[in-house]
């Protein structure tokens, strides 16, 4: 069975992240395919762990995947990112769950924050209006974006969206660009920090206003 184990850790050169094998789905296929059911999970865990890295390192040039970073440099007013995080208030005496919209310069750090009842798309919309408004206009490369549902109807294959009726409209009305990040770990860095930070310095601010706190979802 160590071939047919090789063998799918090969496809997952290839393979997005969220596709890749994990150790319950070689089992599965070892059952279903070769009708092989005695491995136990420690023991594929134990392969499949020592021959990942081999095969990497066997693979022709071009499907190697090589582990490291590239450092994002930014340029003043080209780019920006916009994210929601939850925000919670006590108001009136009650704990009451927000959301909070950030847009974020890229290069400068300088951010808009809006609270919100919902994460609605009048809301995501809205919030752009503001941050605008506040920052006298709009990123001239684009705005990066997670995959988040006002903007995203389904996601594609690499960078293509099936965008929302209203979306697509509303950046062509304001002539800016959108760039959606991977999902999942391969976009985890792609933003730059705008969704680490969304509540970080918003909640400064609203503290002298609100007692607040925050929690990510």
């Amino acid at each position: 069975m160590k071939g047919s184990i090789d063998a799918m850790l090969r496809e997952d050169l290839d393979a997005p992240a969220k596709q890749k094998h994990t150790i319950p789905r070689i089992m599965e296929r070892l059952a279903s395919e070769h009708d092989f059911e005695l491995a136990r999970s420690t023991t594929v865990w134990d392969y499949a762990s020592k021959r990942r890295p081999q095969i990497r390192a066997e693979a022709p040039e071009g499907r190697r995947h090589l582990d490291g970073m590239v450092p994002q440099a930014k340029r003043p007013g080209e780019e920006a990112e916009v994210d929601f995080a939850d925000f919670w208030l006590d108001l009136a005496g009650q704990r009451r769950k927000c959301v909070l919209f950030t847009l974020r310069l890229s290069y400068s750090g300088k951010a808009v924050h809006r609270v919100y009842a919902t994460a609605s798309q009048e809301a995501f919309l809205e919030g752009h209006v503001e941050a605008f408004t506040v920052l006298g206009g709009v990123p001239s490369v684009h705005v990066r974006y997670d995959n988040l549902k006002p903007a995203v109807k389904q996601v594609l294959f690499g960078r293509s969206r099936l965008e929302s009726a209203r979306w697509a409209p509303f950046k062509s009305w304001y002539q800016f660009s959108a760039f959606y990040c991977a999902p999942g770990e391969d976009g985890a860095h792609e933003k730059g920090g705008g969704s680490t930070r969304a509540g970080g310095s918003a909640a400064n601010t609203w503290s002298r206003f609100l007692r607040s706190t925050r929690r990510r979802s």
